[in-house]
């Protein structure tokens, strides 16, 4: 469990619906590097990088021939990995060393699209509506490009970071053999190794055309898939017998479908449930801060949980999504099998979830085991070190906007860095429409305004971290 220093004093909330900044408001870098973050932006968008066909590797060296152009050291910039289209770069921008480095992480990669689905090529490129669209625009070569951009920047100003600036682009975020940050940590950790780090996971929101917060991802929830087996010795389908194994396992799925772990708020989640609530409607906003009280209010709690953004927030959560049974239609199954996949709180341990597994399922002769060792990813703290400076630099762009800590359902690289003793966390000052996510979807984009005002947003945040 993370804790607060009693020196982070509270940011003030405004009524992010109301008091919000039109989206079309620019606050924006020079533009000459607007030009470079677009330049650079089109031409990772327009490389391949999904795990079929793909080649990150590709993707990587090119990222490394801009920067050692713009006069990084070719010795403090490498494309490595364990296979020829996962390579993974790693680039050094080197400071005084007063403070170990930050480290700036996105991934090259993207997810499998097929030009059939969209409804234009999605590896080209296209500027359409004040949007960007093609495959990885918001998933996550808008946060690459823009890194590589502002290290360029950053060369050019002779700014000297009290730092170093670690820049990873990797490789298998999105699946794949050989993840990148894993690889890297288990094989170069002298490369990657920081104080912090920065990633995606978190991001601004914009609702109904108005921004309602900027988000901090600061833990994640953990992956852990279970198995559950029922076992017969079976026969002939014209016998039947009461003890079917179909019947046994699914008797019990519908028990388990009765049950849901208990409300239980971390350091993070009770941010964000504090933060939040001054973006909601005063009706929810009051559940909201109750919830977040210590103990919770469980009665406000019930009522937030009819809300699945909320409920798995609320808790570690189970759900069946896979069903086999039986190998022939005339014979009684010998096998049932299902699996249950959970996303657990970070502080959750396993072997505490597979027992309510098997206590809601009430039947011993349902095996209940792991599919695979859950990796687990403690929180990142929030202390006022990281937490002040995001807020100031996104209150000087976004004045109003609240910065909220937030906890993904979902898993990033970031997991591979806290469990080797990394904070790392979630934020890129771009905002999205929470009513029209693309990432990993038909036509995806991302806004033109939004990667420009990111771009800056990072450039600022980045430097305040490091002088």
């Amino acid at each position: 469990m993370v804790s607060f220093p009693s020196t982070h004093a509270p940011f003030v909330l405004a009524l992010a619906l109301a008091a919000s900044p039109d989206p079309g408001a620019e606050v924006t870098s020079p533009p000459a590097d607007r030009d470079l973050a677009r330049a650079v932006f089109k031409e990772l968008v327009e490389i391949n990088t999904t795990d079929s066909t793909g080649d990150c590797t590709k993707a990587a060296n090119a990222m490394a021939a801009r920067l050692v152009s713009a006069g990084l050291a070719k010795a403090d910039v490498q494309v490595l990995g364990p296979d020829p289209r996962k390579g993974n770069l790693v680039a050094r921008l080197r400071g005084t060393g007063t403070r170990r480095p930050l480290l700036l992480l996105a991934h090259l990669d993207v997810v499998e699209a097929r030009r059939e689905d969209w409804s234009f090529d999605p590896f080209v490129f296209r500027e359409e509506g004040g949007y960007f669209y093609g495959r990885g625009t918001s998933d996550d070569k808008a946060m690459a490009a823009i890194f590589v951009a502002n290290m360029i920047r950053y060369l050019r100003e002779g700014f000297r970071p009290d730092r170093d600036l670690v820049l990873a682009l990797t490789a298998d975020e999105e699946g794949g053999r050989f993840n990148g940050v894993d690889w890297l940590v288990k094989n170069h950790r002298d490369l990657v190794d920081a104080e912090l780090g920065l990633n995606e996971g978190g991001g601004g929101q914009i609702k109904a055309g108005r921004r309602i917060a900027n988000t901090v991802q600061a833990s994640e929830k953990v992956y852990q898939s279970f198995r559950l087996e029922v076992k017969n010795p079976g026969g002939h389908s014209s016998l039947p017998v009461p003890e079917n194994a179909i019947y046994r396992l699914a008797e019990g799925l519908v028990r388990f479908s009765r049950y849901r772990f208990p409300v239980r708020l971390n350091d993070v989640t009770r941010l964000f449930f504090e933060r939040s609530a001054a973006t909601v409607p005063d009706s929810e906003a009051s559940d909201r801060r109750a919830v977040a009280r210590n103990p919770p209010d469980l009665a406000a709690a019930e009522r937030l949980s009819e809300q699945p953004y909320l409920n798995a927030r609320l808790r570690t959560t189970c759900v069946a999504t896979l069903l086999e049974g039986g190998h022939a239609e005339n014979a009684l199954p010998q096998t049932a099998r299902a699996t249950v996949n959970c996303r657990m709180l970070p502080d959750e341990k396993p072997e505490d979830v597979k027992a309510a597994i098997e206590a809601a399922l009430a039947d011993a002769k349902i095996a209940v085991t792991p599919v695979a060792p859950a990796k687990r990813s403690p929180s990142s703290p929030l202390a006022a070190a990281i937490l002040a400076p995001i807020e100031r630099v996104s209150e000087a762009i976004w004045p109003g906007v609240p910065v909220i800590p937030t906890m993904s359902t979902g898993s990033t690289d970031s997991l591979y860095l806290r469990a080797a003793g990394i904070p790392v966390y979630g934020v890129d000052g771009i905002f999205e429409d929470v009513d029209d996510v693309r990432s990993h979807g038909r036509d995806e984009r991302e806004g033109v305004t939004s990667f420009y005002e990111g771009q800056e947003f990072l450039y600022r945040l980045v430097k305040s971290l490091s002088e």
